[in-house]
């Protein structure tokens, strides 16, 4: 299906591909041969050939990527430029790993591991998100581990000549082993009086990893780390990781003082003070600050139910105060349902009646939550949510809904302080018509509503939801492509998107694409949804696949080590830094303090 490697046989390749001190360049590969998949053509297209459309739509964009931006973080498409927006890393590539390990794209795994051994996780020139670094860079190592040891994987490989034994240790190790460094180096961050960690971090290339000092953090970027610092501790045996984020999370758990952090039961304010752990607002919602903190506690549950029971318990209050106090119906269209937010303390609390593309994730959250739970209420209720996120595509003359938007209440009185209608005549026009009206007409290549259509058609097989996402490809791929991939659009209620924004994030990659394959997938792979509860993985935010702990949490593995890494066996504590240009691990003084850092030594590189 695919050339070999010129002149390089599969054990050469491996070798070279897989030793971390050695940089191997691959050979790139001429695009598969597929049927072009017209964004005009109807929906009587078989699910074989919308498959081959999104993986065209893929390697499209990774060639592009591959050709102008990479080893940098994102592709500039219509000026073939690149951007280090995420640490400089390569985030497109590290996105793209699980997407195209379930896809089963062999050329681009082979790319994307050849260069994972290259990354220095311990030098960049930006400042570091700790949420960002985690679902995108962490996330998506630890599932390129996980899927990389599923059989099923490797038992559909095309030939020999191109499935160079990827599940061998010394490829898992090379993973896991990168994955362990970043999260060494990243640990600075939980490094408060409280545990609650600074998600603003400086990687020093004297003084190796610090804070920035942030005084508060938002629940999303607290709340997000969970699954991620687990399974890596799960995997490796050394416990440290998981205690870190877990700590963090329980002052999400347990929010005080709660007239402040607990507006309505299970719903919270959004900024949490590191210091003393304590609320210091009133305000959320399911949108972007605090939307994945409650997708991770159902999700967490999903995990691992023996050890995250009162995660379960905090999503069901979430939910339930969520339909009860929060749900909302346009007063124009009061078919459709809608989570609003709100401001201010318990007893004083004001609704706010808009959302956005972010919050669209919702629906599959609170459907996977009642296959999870087997609560049919649940299930019910998004797709309700699900419905009316489609009903933002299908209004734009895009067919692309908008990054932000509005309604008018239908049980609030019109005109309340806090529910005004349209500003302008043009927007009651639409509001008239659709059940809302936009305030952000911007997209990026977010993934939330096919999100939730993939959920709902996992849950239901009903095939509308099917038909849904094709026409929401068909869309996004007629109207975001442009120069060597695809771009973000300024107004997706202007024929064509208005103007080509010139950015191609790394999540098109690990959410826009991997959803539309999965939902177009016939074949029952064990990273799929299942409706019957025999779940093998649970996807993180950025939609990268992570295997359950199923009562087998600890893998064997060459690179399980209790005494390596941050929060070793023995107490030391250890961040990764670089040292003459070759990778290794600070350790702090045996004390474990942080006070001092000046008083390091090298460890050297894990493989020598």
């Amino acid at each position: 299906m695919y050339p070999k490697f010129n002149n390089v046989g599969p054990a050469a390749f491996l070798v070279g591909a897989l030793t971390l001190t050695q940089a191997v360049t691959a050979t790139r590969f001429p695009q598969p041969k597929q049927k072009h998949i017209e964004a005009g053509d109807d929906s009587a297209a078989s699910n074989q050939e919308r498959r081959d459309a999104v993986k065209q739509a893929f390697q499209i964009s990774w060639d592009g990527y591959y050709k102008y931006a990479f080893p940098h973080d994102s592709l500039r498409p219509v000026s073939n430029a690149y951007e280090d927006d995420r640490n400089g890393w390569g985030a497109s590539a590290i996105d793209a790993f699980s997407t195209a390990i379930v896809m089963r794209n062999w050329p681009v795994i082979n790319q994307i591991l050849t260069y994972v051994p290259q990354i220095d996780f311990t030098r960049t020139s930006s400042e570091i998100s700790l949420f960002e670094t985690t679902i995108r860079y962490l996330g998506g190592l630890i599932s390129a581990y996980d899927l990389l040891t599923t059989p099923p994987l490797y038992s559909k490989a095309p030939n020999p000549d191109v499935y160079f034994n990827f599940t061998s240790s010394r490829t898992t190790d090379a993973i896991l082993s990168q994955a362990i460094r970043l999260a060494d180096a990243l640990s600075v961050a939980f490094d408060t009086p409280s545990g609650i960690p600074d998600n603003q971090l400086i990687f020093d290339p004297v003084t190796g990893p610090r804070r920035t000092g942030s005084q508060t953090n938002g629940i999303a970027t607290i709340g997000t780390l969970v699954l991620e610092w687990t399974r890596l501790s799960d995997i490796t045996g050394n416990s440290t990781y998981a205690q870190l984020a877990q700590r963090a999370e329980s002052f999400l758990l347990n929010p005080q003082p709660p007239q402040i952090a607990e507006p309505f039961p299970g719903l919270l304010g959004t900024n949490v003070n590191i210091t003393s752990g304590l609320f210091v607002d009133s305000n959320g919602g399911w949108g972007g600050g605090t939307d994945s903190f409650y997708e991770y506690l159902i999700k967490m549950y999903l995990y691992d139910p023996d050890r995250f029971g009162l995660y379960r318990d905090r999503w069901v209050l979430a939910a339930d105060s969520s339909m009860q106090y929060v749900a909302s119906h346009p007063s124009t269209r009061p078919d459709l349902t809608f989570l609003g937010g709100w401001r201010g303390p318990r007893g004083n609390t004001t609704l706010r009646f808009s959302s956005g593309h972010l919050d669209c994730f919702d629906g599959g959250n609170f459907i996977l939550g009642g296959l999870t739970l087997k609560n049919q209420k649940y299930v019910d209720f998004g797709l309700e949510l699900v419905k009316s996120c489609a009903e933002t595509y299908s209004a734009t003359a895009t067919g692309i809904g908008p990054e932000l938007f509005s309604w008018q209440d239908s049980r609030t009185p019109l005109n309340a302080t806090n529910n005004r209608g349209p500003p302008s005549a043009e927007q009651k026009a639409f509001y008239e018509k659709n059940g809302f009206w936009i305030t952000n007409e911007q997209y990026v290549l977010r993934p939330e509503v096919i999100e939730s259509m993939y959920y709902a058609w996992r849950a239901t097989e009903d095939e509308k939801y099917r038909e849904w996402a094709w026409a929401a490809f068909k869309a996004i791929n007629a109207t975001t492509r442009a120069g060597s991939g695809y771009s973000s659009v300024a107004n997706v209620n202007k024929e064509g998107g208005g103007s080509k924004t010139d950015f191609q994030e790394s999540f098109w990659f690990a959410e826009v694409l991997k959803y539309c394959w999965l939902i177009f997938q016939d074949e029952d792979d064990p990273w799929q949804v299942k409706a019957d509860q025999t779940n093998e993985f649970v996807y993180n935010t950025e939609c990268h696949p992570i295997r359950l702990a199923k009562g087998h949490e600890t893998q064997p593995s060459s690179s399980a080590s209790s005494d390596w890494g941050y929060g070793s066996a023995d107490g030391r504590k250890n961040n990764g830094h670089q040292q003459g240009g070759q990778q290794g691990v600070w350790k702090h003084r045996d004390d474990g303090s942080w006070k001092d850092r000046r008083e390091k030594r090298f460890a050297g590189p894990r493989y020598a």
